[in-house]
C-alpha cells in the first residue's frame, strides 16, 4: 500500500471546469480494484492549487489505473487547463496502515 500526492496548479479561468473532471475521475477510480482512496483537494487560501491524493494497493493499481478511459479523458482534458508541471509525492502508511 502506498499513497501518492499529486500537486496541480490551475489556470484561474478553469477552477470550475476542472474540479468537475477531477470530480469525474475520482468517482470512477475509487472503483478500479487496485485503488483505496482517490481524493481532490482545493487548497482554500489559493483556490486554483489542488492535491489529489491517491492509494493504491501496489504498482500494479497504478498501471491499471493509467489505462483507463476516464485518467485518459481526465489527462487530456486537464492538460490545457494546468499551470507548469504537476509534481508527486509518495507515501508509506503508518496510520492507518490499511485502507
Amino acid at each position: 500500500m502506498f499513497v501518492v500526492h499529486i500537486y496541480i496548479q490551475v489556470k484561474p479561468e478553469y477552477i470550475e471546469e476542472f474540479k468537475q473532471i477531477c470530480t469525474e475521475n475520482a468517482q470512477n477510480s475509487v472503483k478500479e480494484p487496485g485503488i483505496k482512496r482517490f481524493d481532490c483537494l482545493q487548497q482554500s487560501d489559493y483556490p486554483t492549487k489542488f492535491v489529489l491524493v491517491e492509494a493504491y494497493l501496489d504498482e500494479t493499481g497504478v498501471a491499471q489505473h493509467k489505462q483507463t478511459a476516464h485518467y485518459n479523458k481526465w489527462r487530456s482534458e486537464a492538460e490545457r487547463m494546468i499551470v507548469g508541471e504537476r509534481t508527486r509525492t509518495r507515501y508509506t502508511p503508518v496510520w492507518p496502515e490499511k485502507y
